[in-house]
């Protein structure tokens, strides 16, 4: 996890969203445990209630689940849920506002491609 925290929203938000993206990257698969309170608390420099507030969070939407005792851990099917809203949530907010730049600038969907093919490109020899 990334130490450095945005002053704009609640660090117990963005440590929520950080296992989220956890998550969705296959860092944490279903089953995993997420590391503990008292070491994320602790190698961050954070209130343990803090990141305990971010992990309940994720208890309430069901994505992960408290094992008394043992610790909390990702839920059967954590990934596919966060996928669906991810999608639905860049569809309904992200997309309009994209194809809006898109349809502003000119730009045609050969043009588009052509700039991903490039990219792609330079990625694969950078790596």
């Amino acid at each position: 996890m990334d130490p450095k925290w945005d002053e704009d929203q609640p660090i117990y938000r963005q440590l929520r969203d950080r296992v989220v993206a956890m998550i969705l990257e296959g860092v944490l698969a279903e089953g995993d445990a997420l590391p503990s309170v008292r070491n994320v608390a602790a190698e961050y420099r954070l209130n343990p209630l803090t990141v305990l507030k971010g992990y309940q969070e994720l208890v309430d939407e069901e994505l992960v689940e408290k094992k008394r005792g043992r610790g909390m851990f990702v839920n059967d099917g954590a990934r596919l849920k966060l996928l669906k809203a991810e999608r639905e949530r860049f569809l309904d907010k992200e997309w309009p506002k994209v194809l809006a730049t898109i349809q502003r600038l000119g730009l045609d969907e050969a043009e588009l491609l052509r700039s991903t093919h490039s990219n792609d490109k330079a990625g694969d020899e950078n790596d």
